[in-house]
């Protein structure tokens, strides 16, 4: 077998993680993309409420999905193209659990996937101030034309991994994991009554995410101060983005910065108060994009940040959607 594997990418309708409106896919054979697949959906019934926010990112409202199947209808489709295939995202922590979340609330069950993190493998290979996306992309010499369009953020996925495969000499998937000494992640098959709801869907059935007001609702606010740093999760999946990241906030992410931390630290990250040589990320609130990274709208913080990256040190940039996509954390009250 060759550099064989399917990338995915969703878009949700709001901040939960199993309100999938659309789903892009790119299936690869021999390093080529060879068949591409897309559909637009409705979210799970009553997850359905389009937050203006997620809008802002993808473009889609309700009306463009009101005459399509809602994704349970739509997940035997997206599950036969996957096949039998490795499953690669960037940032395949949040895709994976849409899958999962989707189907919790779908009532239906799901396969178990083998996946890999292109945001996970692109910083063995790039060094970037920033692993979003675009910025991996641009690296990886793949055409990104429309960031948040499920389907070319899954070709340039699909992109990102093939170069990481060709730059790192291995002639297919096995032989790159094991130059690197890396395995695949798995997400175990989901059984409905038998298996119990993720810790994402327990959260949205307490909250609800149907309604402009239950969307809008959360326990996060203002932050008052810096907080106390946890100690890292001992028992955290090492597979995850922040795991064994060090990581340090900056601006106003409209979550208490101690609970930005505590839940960094669930999935074994080591917080921090400020940026040093020993800092591997920083989580940028303020409504920030990867792109101001570019035009220098960024904090004291982030400027110092480039400063050690320009000077060799191993350090990325992280927008607030970001690292609530990572930690599976929903929009924050009052962000609108």
């Amino acid at each position: 077998m060759g550099v064989d594997f399917t990338s995915i990418d969703f878009e949700t309708a709001n901040g939960f993680r199993g309100s999938p409106c659309s789903v892009g896919l790119s299936k690869v054979r021999e390093g080529r993309i060879v068949e591409e697949a897309s559909w637009l959906m409705r979210p799970p019934a009553g997850h359905d409420f389009f937050d203006r926010r997620n809008i802002r990112i993808h473009g889609i409202e309700a009306h463009q999905v009101a005459g399509e199947p809602r994704f349970g209808e739509l997940f035997p489709e997206i599950g036969a193209f996957i096949g039998d295939d490795l499953l690669v995202a960037h940032n395949a922590a949040f895709d994976l659990g849409v899958i999962r979340s989707a189907l919790e609330v779908s009532g239906l069950g799901g396969p178990a996937y083998d996946y890999a993190c292109t945001v996970v493998l692109s910083r063995r290979t790039y060094s970037l101030p920033s692993h979003s996306l675009p910025f991996v992309a641009e690296a990886a010499g793949v055409p990104l034309e429309n960031h948040h369009d499920a389907t070319a953020d899954a070709r340039a996925c699909a992109g990102i991994l093939i170069d990481i495969v060709a730059r790192s000499g291995a002639g297919s998937l096995a032989e790159y994991f094991a130059l690197q000494g890396l395995r695949p992640n798995h997400a175990p098959a989901y059984r409905p009554g038998i298996d119990p709801l993720s810790k994402a869907t327990r959260d949205a059935l307490e909250r609800g995410t149907g309604t402009a007001a239950s969307a809008a609702a959360s326990s996060f606010s203002s932050w008052p101060s810096e907080g106390v740093n946890p100690p890292p999760n001992p028992a955290a999946r090492p597979g995850h983005p922040l795991y064994g990241q060090t990581v340090v906030f900056t601006g106003n992410l409209g979550m208490p910065r101690q609970s930005a931390k505590e839940r960094a630290a669930e999935l074994g990250a080591r917080t921090a108060s400020n940026v040093t040589r020993s800092t591997t990320v920083l989580v940028v609130g303020d409504g920030f994009e990867a792109g101001d990274l570019r035009n220098g709208r960024v904090t004291g913080k982030a400027r110092r940040v480039l400063e050690l990256h320009d000077r060799g040190q191993n350090i990325e940039v992280l927008s607030e959607a970001e690292f609530l996509q990572m930690i599976g954390g929903t929009w924050p009250a009052g962000s609108q």
